[in-house]
């Protein structure tokens, strides 16, 4: 019945199941937009969420349909358009209530706006992972891996960090652990990462010293930061504290389907928060299951990267997967107060636009190497049963 979806079953099977739960807490938390600030209506946001995930999954279906050594190729060419959209959406000088909003682009004539950090994102995992396939298992020198490796990475790191630090620090940490899985020696590696530290501080030693390069970035992140280690209700602290009497209403069993309160005061209770209103309406069993749907995801994709014969294809897996895995658990971290606020937000549950796109995109692209796995299956099968059923006389042949 379902002959045309290649790949993985229980992934797909995972993937939807994530996507139709979404509706539920999309449609709940979207009334703080409609009836609180007044823009649109719940039906409004859930019919655009419905078209955003409709739209996802056939991207992740064609994408799945092209084999995934393809993406070597297509790694290579994108890079330099990457760069440049990055350049440009640096550079564009949007500031929205003192802050800086360097993050979207206008895509012209349907006038919907692209976040082109997720895209570099995806795009150089799959340059990393192919960069590393390439080896062999040969250790590669820092000098000799420079250019080709390190000098993309930290161009595409460097252009997202003054308006995403936490996508920025999160994309530099993926990249170290393929690096580390593909073999690249760890003595470079810890190198890498002190200099990517020290970097990091000297950055914030420069916006501090000249604000107006960083329009009130820095003091946003030193803020959160502050408010997270103090724990105290200032205005900086309002989601947080917002989030955690969300969650604590929620107790074992929630509050049921629609039902949430804190809904109406939470800011980003349909994205960045959406985590908090899960656990208000469905409890900690609901919350908790939400958890273990995403290590069983994990699972899947650890399980595709295991049984493919490609090394491509396994840092693929583990480039494009892990950020999702890892984006999710910041965003229940933050509104249970493990983490400071980050802005992420929640993996196939949270309203969104391109960002989902992208992580449909990356999924899709994993389902192309677990298909690519079952092909080989499938032929390696159907040979040996060609071999069964030759014909009894054909051994005559083979007498000297």
């Amino acid at each position: 019945m379902l002959g045309f979806l290649k790949g993985d079953r229980v992934l797909w099977g995972i993937l939807a199941l994530l996507a139709i739960f979404s509706f539920l807490p999309v449609f709940s938390a979207s009334s703080n937009l409609a009836y609180v600030i007044g823009k649109g209506t719940p039906w409004g946001y859930l019919m655009k969420h419905f078209v955003i995930l409709a739209i996802g999954f056939v991207l992740m279906f064609f994408v799945h349909k092209i084999p995934f050594n393809y993406f070597k190729g297509i790694a290579l060419l994108m890079m330099p358009v990457v760069l440049l959209l990055l350049i440009y959406t640096a550079t564009q000088g949007n500031v929205i209530d003192g802050a800086n909003a360097n993050r979207w682009i206008q895509i012209p004539i349907i006038g919907v706006s692209f976040q082109t950090s997720t895209l570099a994102s995806v795009v150089l995992m799959i340059y990393v992972a192919q960069y590393f396939s390439k080896l062999k298992g040969e250790a590669p020198t820092f000098k000799a891996s420079f250019l080709k490796l390190w000098l993309p990475v930290l161009s595409v790191v460097l252009l997202i960090l003054p308006a995403n630090l936490s996508t920025a620090a999160l994309l530099f940490v993926m990249v170290l652990v393929v690096a580390f899985l593909g073999g690249y020696p760890i003595k470079y590696l810890l190198a890498i990462c002190g200099t990517g530290i020290l970097g990091l501080l000297l950055f914030f030693v420069l916006a501090k010293a000249y604000p107006n390069a960083f329009p009130n970035r820095i003091d946003t992140w030193v803020n959160r930061i502050e408010n997270f280690q103090s724990g105290e209700s200032a205005d900086g602290n309002y989601q947080i504290e917002r989030a955690k009497m969300a969650i604590a209403s929620g107790k074992i069993f929630g509050l049921g389907a629609g039902k949430s309160r804190m809904k109406n005061f939470l800011p980003q209770s349909s994205s960045d928060f959406i985590y908090a209103i899960i656990v208000e309406e469905f409890g900690l069993l609901g919350g908790v299951g939400l958890l273990f749907i995403y290590l069983l995801l994990l699972f899947r994709m650890l399980v595709i990267a295991h049984k493919t014969d490609h090394a491509f294809g396994k840092l693929l897996v583990i480039g494009l997967g892990l950020p999702v895995i890892f984006q999710a658990f910041i965003n229940m971290g933050v509104a249970l107060q493990v983490f400071p606020v980050t802005g992420q937000t929640l993996p196939m549950i949270s309203s969104g636009g391109t960002s989902a796109w992208m992580t449909c995109i990356a999924f899709g692209i994993i389902l192309s190497v677990s298909a690519d796995h079952q092909k080989i299956i499938q032929e390696s099968e159907a040979n040996a049963f060609d071999d069964i059923h030759s014909n009894p006389l054909d051994v005559l042949s083979e007498v000297e």
